[in-house]
């Protein structure tokens, strides 16, 4: 069934209206559509609130008593989409993860480009990590533009003397505003979604002048060391492909533990589309792993089995 899902997946993307490059007044909406056209499910209960300033939903799953919290930080090439449009993925990361989750709705470009929207994912964060009386629990997220967010966060934050979170999960990132990885031709004709003329576009928005080369809007260019655990899952038909093999190779000459999870002929952001796709399905279980992997053993100090325990009482 996984090839039949994957060509269903191909041609509704490739037919599709949503056009990342394109102006942002009329694929604005056109996104926001696409994300919230399916209800969520019966179980998943959302609360408005705010983060040190900064619009936020918190994302429960009824029923759970949640050991930590998913920082989620939603996509659209830095100018599209929304905290609001980001719950259907956020919550499947909950759930499988035995947590809650809160998106954050960050200012977006071009009406406001970089450092604004590093700016409140920083606040929204930070407010976090107070309320929840410090970092350990707390996993760090991010899809495509929030992937580079997610990530910039922590490179940004170490100057500062930021609480490092437990973990950070990075789901197809876009770390390479130089736009130079040779997946962009390489997987050009493969990938149903995304091009990088358009990502190009949306880089544009965000930077504003910026130099693309600058570690703190392109991460593979910037010092990882002393950051937790990274989990970097991509499919093998995005252009994006390469934004995220980088970003690994960096990670791991920089010290950093890293998994890189590629998986071959699905799309951008492929676990979005976990109920339409068995390979979705499965990177969403390897989350859940690697987030229990990592929670336990920054609570215990590994001793994971003692924990285990404690959860199933």
């Amino acid at each position: 069934m996984t090839t039949q899902q994957r060509d269903m997946l191909d041609q509704i993307l490739r037919n599709g209206p949503f056009d990342l490059g394109g102006d942002v007044a009329a694929q604005r909406p056109i996104l926001e559509e696409m994300l919230t056209s399916h209800p969520l499910r019966a179980d998943v209960g959302t609360t408005r609130a705010d983060l040190g300033g900064i619009p936020a939903i918190f994302i429960d799953i009824a029923d759970v008593e949640p050991r930590g919290t998913i920082f989620h930080v939603h996509g659209g090439g830095f100018a599209l989409g929304s905290a609001g449009g980001s719950v259907g993925l956020a919550s499947d990361l909950a759930r499988r993860t035995g947590m809650r989750a809160v998106s954050v709705d960050y200012r977006l470009a071009p009406e406001h480009p970089y450092p604004a929207a590093l700016q409140d994912v920083t606040a929204a964060y930070r407010a976090l990590v107070e309320q929840a009386g410090g970092a350990d629990h707390i996993v760090v997220s991010g899809e495509s533009a929030g992937g580079n967010l997610a990530i910039e966060l922590l490179v940004a934050g170490k100057a500062e003397g930021l609480t490092m979170p437990a973990a950070v999960l990075l789901l197809s990132p876009m770390t390479d505003l130089t736009v130079t990885g040779k997946s962009y031709d390489g997987k050009a004709q493969a990938d149903p979604a995304l091009s990088a003329q358009a990502i190009r576009t949306r880089a544009a928005d965000y930077l504003a002048g910026t130099d693309p080369a600058d570690p703190l809007v392109s991460p593979i260019f910037a010092d990882l060391s002393g950051l937790p655990p990274l989990l970097i899952q991509a499919g093998s038909h995005e252009v994006l492909l390469d934004d995220a093999t980088r970003l690994a190779v960096k990670a791991a000459a920089d010290d950093v533990a890293v998994i890189l999870d590629i998986t071959p002929g699905v799309p951008h952001v492929f676990q979005a589309f976990a109920a339409l796709l068995d390979e979705g399905d499965a990177a969403l279980d390897r989350v859940a792993r690697f987030v229990e992997d990592n929670t336990v053993q920054k609570i215990t100090g590994g001793r994971g089995g003692d924990v285990m325990a404690e959860f199933a009482a």
